[in-house]
């Protein structure tokens, strides 16, 4: 009881401590643990292939009306693009998160970051107008790479940092893909000018093509010489008791079971999601909106979701570093996700103003908390659900992200096309009204069971 008062309530730390007394003392269990210096060289090089594979998701949708004309195809032919990762997870989750429990880290990162080099070099056989089946081809085979990456944060936090700093690395780990979102609000619309010329326009998507694949083997490379699958040494007490636990005691299927089971982290899954996926159909749609609003603002409609991004990475960073010292995880789940649907309607209700700089505020605004909710979803499940695998848990959470992206930005852009960005937007402040009520009542349930919890160690 007094480990679990120390540690802010935390119940992965406490259960390790219990476990480690059970296999062999908390004493033995202490003595293992020790911090590898190459931790920050794998987090670092996991959130760059991640930033990669990120800027490719949405690379087309930040200058969807260029791509529209280029290939000559719909709107929503674009919009695809992008939401072909999203549906590309949902089957492969559970192979992939079966893979990364059996063979590790270093195989799930060689395969992620593999295929996200060879989707780069696709696309570059994409260069000319009637050949769109090429560039899908090229976004599938990265929408594959991002099934080896989404799931990867919360196991390289738990398998390399201590217990103190884990919730921060997950969130840097996070901040790769965030970063590589708002690089592809801002860098498409820099490299590729609204052309008239398809050659001219040819020659711009060339050059951001080529740059892509360029990093993106060179990523490749890293991974193969740097990248290692755990340190000599548990960073921390869980994962000593967790390595010391024998193979033949866990069972993947049992491991989904038993989640899909536990009502408070399926309560969880569904306000993930919903939060999850209006920030994915707030992005797919982005460019659409703000040049519905202000037409030729093609890189201000970049640099709005560059701003997007960059305030969710400094909410997220600011929430892990809360996180790893209050332990606070139902509190600042419940605000968090007030203020995204705050910054949802404020949002809403200013971009059709005609003053580019209040929509860059009231964006900034809500990306700070949208995004920031993030890696809070990871960090939420890993302490509601533990022992169980950070990569399962999720996994399947973004799974419910998936799922409720595909469905919300079909929806919102059907509305958009035929009542106007107001009405579209409204329909996500629905659903995050929705997910505010339902993230209040798991707050209720997991307090009184903590409490439980607490008197039954007692």
């Amino acid at each position: 009881v007094n480990l679990w008062a120390e540690e802010g309530g935390s119940r992965r730390v406490c259960n390790s401590a219990l476990l480690s007394t059970a296999v062999g003392g908390v004493a033995d269990a202490t003595a293992e643990v020790q911090l590898s210096r190459l931790r920050w060289a794998v987090l670092l090089l996991f959130s760059s292939y991640s930033l990669c594979n990120a800027f490719q998701w949405i690379q087309y949708g930040s200058i969807n009306n260029i791509f529209v004309r280029f290939y000559d195809v719909s709107a929503f032919a674009i919009d695809w693009l992008s939401m072909s990762y999203m549906l590309i997870y949902i089957p492969l989750l559970f192979p992939v998160a079966w893979l990364l429990d059996k063979r590790g880290l270093r195989l799930i990162a060689l395969a992620g970051s593999a295929l996200n080099a060879m989707g780069a070099w696709v696309k570059l056989g994409s260069l000319k107008p009637h050949l769109f089946p090429v560039t899908v081809m090229g976004q599938v085979i990265c929408a594959l790479a991002q099934v080896f990456i989404l799931g990867m944060p919360s196991r390289i936090a738990s398998v390399w940092f201590g217990s103190h700093e884990v919730s921060t690395a997950c969130s840097i780990a996070v901040f790769g893909n965030q970063l590589g979102i708002a690089a592809g609000f801002l860098v498409p619309p820099v490299l590729i000018p609204n052309e008239e010329d398809v050659e001219k326009l040819a020659y711009h998507i060339s050059i951001m093509f080529f740059m892509t694949a360029g990093v993106a083997s060179a990523l490749f490379i890293l991974v193969i010489i740097v990248f290692k699958e755990k340190p000599l040494h548990p960073p921390s007490r869980a994962q000593a008791s967790i390595q010391s636990r024998p193979t033949a005691e866990y069972s993947y299927m049992q491991s989904i079971l038993r989640l899909l089971r536990n009502a408070n982290f399926l309560l969880l899954m569904v306000t993930y999601g919903l939060n999850v996926g209006c920030f994915y159909a707030l992005s797919t749609l982005l460019s659409r909106m703000v040049i519905h609003h202000y037409p030729g603002e093609e890189v201000n409609a970049g640099r709005i979701g560059l701003t997007i991004i960059l305030s969710g990475m400094v909410g997220a960073l600011i929430s892990g570093i809360w996180l790893d010292k209050t332990k606070t995880y139902k509190q600042t789940t419940l605000v968090v996700y007030i203020m995204s649907l705050v910054g949802m309607i404020v949002y809403t209700f200013t971009l059709s103003l005609g003053h580019l700089w209040v929509v860059f505020v009231t964006a900034g605004s809500l990306g700070f908390f949208m995004t920031g909710y993030l890696p809070l979803g990871f960090e939420f499940a890993a302490e509601l659900t533990y022992p169980e695998s950070e990569g399962t848990s999720s996994g399947l959470l973004n799974v419910s992200a998936q799922i409720f992206g595909i469905a919300f930005t079909i929806g919102q852009g059907q509305i958009m096309d035929r009542f106007g960005t107001k009405a579209g937007n409204l329909l996500l402040c629905s659903f995050l009204f929705l997910g505010t009520v339902m993230t209040g009542n798991l707050n209720f349930q997991c307090s009184a069971l903590t409490l439980s919890w607490a008197w039954h160690i007692n």
